[in-house]
């Protein structure tokens, strides 16, 4: 058996669509679904209720679908996050609990994207309708994981795969200051071009029913992939930044991206 799909229940108002996309992902997976809550202050019947309706919605809606409920005690946000040690993925909603009224995003979501040990979904209430997959490319070493990610999910998915990669001109220190020297823009991108190609080169023999396209822009990441996911049924980045803070590790194209995007987003641990 596959090992499971996790998806946060946040019973102050259920994130429905959240539930319904990791189901969907765990049927495709042939995956157990568990539906999982964590409670701080004590027992409460109004949550155990909250949960119980909602394995009884999705096992109605998805009858060969296995589903399990788990209703712990703890923090929301660190509960999560061990609650995802054994899972394929773990899937929470844009906003989840404990968030804070000024961030686009809950603080509990942004916490289990930068800390999770298994790629994480978030599923905000409307979602794209096209299909496809567009995933962040930089081209460096150890973003393996992210890419694999991105292939597997259009495979099984049966969708197109869109690989972005986006370049800027470097930066180099003149009398104290830092200025782009001169270089030629299509030079350039074609080098850009050729490092793509590259790294896609043993994916595209090792995913041959994939339809991949690339788009190599002189852009800024976060900025392409937001745009990007009005029109993706799944966006992909990946997260190696070093742990300081609820979010640090997320880096500052994929906070951008989870933060923004209109779609799904899923964040790769490297």
């Amino acid at each position: 058996m596959n090992r499971s799909v996790v998806v946060g229940v946040d019973p102050s108002g259920p994130n429905r669509a959240a539930v319904d996309w990791a189901a969907a992902e765990a049927l495709a997976r042939k995956a157990v679904l568990r539906l999982f809550h964590a409670r701080s202050g004590g027992a409460s019947e109004d949550e155990a209720q909250v949960l119980d309706r909602e394995w009884t919605r999705v096992t109605g809606e998805h009858p060969g679908l296995t589903v399990v409920a788990e209703l712990v005690d703890g923090a929301a946000r660190e509960a999560l996050t061990d609650a995802a040690t054994d899972a394929a993925l773990l899937v929470v909603g844009s906003r989840g609990s404990g968030g804070f009224a000024g961030l686009l995003v809950g603080s509990t979501t942004l916490y289990a994207a930068a800390h999770a040990p298994c790629p994480v979904a978030v599923v905000r209430d409307a979602a794209p309708v096209e299909r496809g997959v567009v995933v962040g490319a930089e081209g460096k070493d150890g973003e393996g994981p992210v890419l694999e990610y991105a292939f597997e999910t259009a495979r099984r998915q049966s969708w197109p795969l869109l690989v972005l990669h986006t370049w800027s001109y470097p930066l180099v220190l003149v009398s104290g200051h830092d200025v782009p020297p001169v270089y030629e823009k299509a030079h350039v991108g074609a080098e850009h071009e050729r490092l793509l190609a590259e790294v896609l080169a043993g994916r595209r023999e090792r995913f041959p029913d994939v339809p991949v396209t690339t788009s190599v822009v002189h852009s800024g990441a976060a900025k392409e992939l937001v745009a990007l996911s009005e029109r993706h049924g799944l966006v992909v980045v990946g997260r190696r930044g070093e742990p300081g803070g609820a979010i640090g590790r997320l880096g500052s194209t994929s906070q951008a991206v989870v933060q923004h995007a209109r779609g799904p987003v899923v964040v790769v641990p490297v």
